[in-house]
């Protein structure tokens, strides 16, 4: 049983109420600001202090915490500067994210903070991968998560449990139930009576605690810490509050029922913990005010400096050159022995090289480890490189991406493996939202990359068959590649994972044990951004990617009199955009080819790119040749004709008449 007493030193439980009262103040201050319309917004943590001054004093300085709309305790209580902390609320450019995000979504290595998005839930899974580094490392570590009740609601917070019960990760899961979510009661968000009542669906110990004390909430994650890093495992832990102003300060509180407010007043963290100082003649009222005044004078004088701080101006390049980390490519096309290999063959020996050229680089994915994957990519590859490093996962596509993160913050890589292409849906925010955005916010890279087995062609109907790599190449902050050929697939994939930066690797099923070539022995990598011209002439241009480069090649075989260039890609972005123009004005006609559907497919922003910077050298105009508008059909009579294949050539022979 964990304690509600403490038996710590005076001198410690002052500095616990300096830690607790600070946050106060500051919520005191911040709301005045907001009526002034010197922020813009503010979500309180006010009354749940305790929480997040707590867990942040338990854990050691160099654990990782990740915090929440109301977890402020944790940045004073790691000593943030408040001069910081003031301009990152004012979107100044001497924030954490220079103004391109707000409030508490930001992190800061220097002080083991990983900040939340707006999405809630994906923060769960970015703490398996840290709790995973700690474990692959031995470092006897363990980082804390905080959800909160009406979070839990999200599949984040299933997947990420499951993984970390799985895996056994040194990961606490504190949920801060203060009972509402915006306006809406805890008895409209889940049935069970308690989030503790979970843990054995995961095979988790849980403890709950009154979140509203900050001894018991100090004294337990002390504990439990302490006993998690010499057994790895995670705890789930419920900590009892109450929200007591709005979601944000805009929503308000006239959803309560009346009196509700007031009966937790009788509860609040600062209150109780004063009296408890009280009582022992530790701290009394005179004292507590002195200290109170303190942190008004420091909190004024921060405030001064974030004031006097100057505003975001728009720089473009600044902006742009921020959105990837800085990488200095390895160009190696390693020109020495080469051997036929087919496009499968290629992809493994890419992961297989940099598997050891990058001792810190982890491979994820279901069914990667004994049984190969269901494409055989890995297969041995347990045997090779251990099943610490070849991790089978759970069918938790959205916490095994953040767990990729989550490693890449820890310094380590991560491949992670989409059993097919379609499957990525259940992981669209990590990639889109926190993997894409991380390093463009504050600073942080992302070291992960996403295979992606795709495309049709196979029978496989509706379900993996898609081609979905328009819906990357439309998000910046990723880097989307599509290779044709055995060769460009191992030093496309080399350098991508050696890429700090997040990379979706798409790679065409059908292509896989059908498509043979010449590969250079061991570790070599190729740039990105640099289209491949694989046919010239002078008649008309054929740019594509992935499978459209075999059906043109097959088309142009078979029509020896069209003289043709063609443009492999190879990269959708980066995009080789001069190779492009430099075909349209030489022929003046172009086809664009993709086997994504039409509409909104990566084709429309080519052909787009092609009228706006050619227009006047174009003689005909561009033509776009894609799949048909509906889902990819399972029988191959039906998929024969949904397939842009089935179009090329008719298309090619307009194109001619003009």
């Amino acid at each position: 049983m964990i304690p509600t007493t403490s038996e710590l030193d005076p001198t410690t439980l002052i500095e616990l109420y300096k830690a607790l009262s600070l946050p106060r103040a500051i919520e005191e201050k911040m709301l005045i600001l907001l009526r002034q319309g010197k922020i813009s917004k503010w979500f309180s943590g006010y009354g749940q202090e305790a929480i997040s001054v707590g867990c942040a004093l338990a854990m050691e300085p160099d654990e990782y915490l990740l915090t929440m709309h109301r977890n402020l305790g944790v940045f004073t209580a790691r000593n943030v500067p408040l001069e910081r902390l003031f301009m990152q609320f004012q979107g100044k450019p001497g924030g954490f994210t220079k103004g391109r995000d707000r409030s508490f979504h930001f992190g800061t290595n220097e002080h083991h903070i990983v900040g939340m998005i707006s999405h809630l839930g994906p923060q769960l899974g970015v703490a398996d991968g840290i709790a995973l580094a700690h474990k692959l490392k031995e470092e006897q570590k363990c980082c804390l998560v905080f959800t909160g009740d009406g979070g839990a609601s999200e599949g984040d917070f299933h997947e990420s449990l499951n993984v970390a019960a799985v895996w056994k990760l040194p990961v606490l899961f504190v949920v801060e139930n203060n009972q509402w979510g915006l306006s809406t009661p805890s008895s409209e968000q889940f049935a069970c009576k308690q989030f503790i009542d979970k843990g054995i669906g995961y095979g988790m110990e849980t403890v709950q605690i009154d979140g509203n004390q900050l001894l018991e909430v100090y004294e337990t994650i002390r504990a439990v810490a302490a006993d998690v890093r010499l057994n790895p495992r995670p705890i789930l832990i419920e900590c009892i509050t109450f929200r007591m102003r709005g979601h944000e300060e805009a929503s308000g509180t006239k959803y309560y029922p009346e009196g509700l407010q007031d009966q937790w007043a009788e509860k609040d963290p600062l209150l109780q913990f004063e009296r408890f100082l009280a009582e022992r003649d530790i701290l009394d009222a005179e004292g507590a005010e002195a200290i109170r005044q303190q942190h008004r004078e420091a909190i004024v004088a921060a405030l001064d400096v974030a004031f006097a701080a100057p505003a975001a101006v728009w720089d473009e390049a600044r902006e742009k050159a921020d959105l990837y980390a800085p990488h200095q490519p390895t160009l190696d096309p390693n020109e020495g022995e080469v051997r036929e290999l087919r496009l499968i063959d290629a992809v493994s020996e890419a992961l297989g090289d940099s598997m050891e050229r990058f001792p810190e680089l982890v491979l994820m994915g279901q069914d990667i480890g004994a049984y190969g994957g269901v494409f055989k990519v890995t297969e041995g590859f347990v045997d090779r490189f251990g099943a610490q490093r070849v991790r089978n996962t759970p069918l938790c596509e959205s916490a095994i991406l953040g767990a990729g993160l989550g490693l890449s913050i820890r310094g380590m890589k991560a491949m992670v493996e989409m059993q097919f292409a379609d499957f990525v849906s259940e992981g669209i925010t990590q990639i889109c939202n926190n993997l894409a955005k991380i390093h463009y916010r504050w600073g942080q890279n992302a070291d992960v990359v996403v295979r992606m087995p795709t495309g049709a062609g196979v029978a496989a109907g509706p379900f993996h068959s898609q081609s979905n790599e328009a819906w990357f190449a439309h998000t910046p902050g990723l880097k989307v590649l599509y290779p044709a050929f055995p060769a460009d697939a191992k030093g496309l994939l080399c350098a991508a994972l050696e890429d700090p930066n997040p990379v979706l690797f798409f790679e065409h099923k059908a292509l896989y044990r059908s498509v043979y070539g010449p590969v250079p022995l061991g570790w070599y990598a190729l740039p990105f951004g640099v289209a491949s011209v694989l046919r010239e002439g002078p008649d008309f241009s054929i740019v594509t990617y992935g499978m459209g480069v075999h059906w043109a090649l097959e088309l142009l075989d078979r029509h020896p009199d069209w003289k043709a260039d063609l443009i492999d890609l190879r990269t959708l972005v980066p995009l080789d955009e001069e190779a492009i123009y430099a075909s349209a004005r030489k022929t003046g006609r172009v086809l664009v080819l993709t086997e994504d559907v039409l509409t909104g497919g990566f084709g429309a922003d080519l052909a787009a790119l092609i009228q706006e910077h050619c227009f006047d050298k174009l003689d005909a105009p561009v033509l776009r040749v894609a799949s048909h508008n509906l889902p990819v059909p399972f029988a191959p009579e039906l998929e024969q004709g949904f397939l842009a294949k089935s179009r090329l050539e008719e298309s090619i022979e307009r194109l001619l008449g003009y």
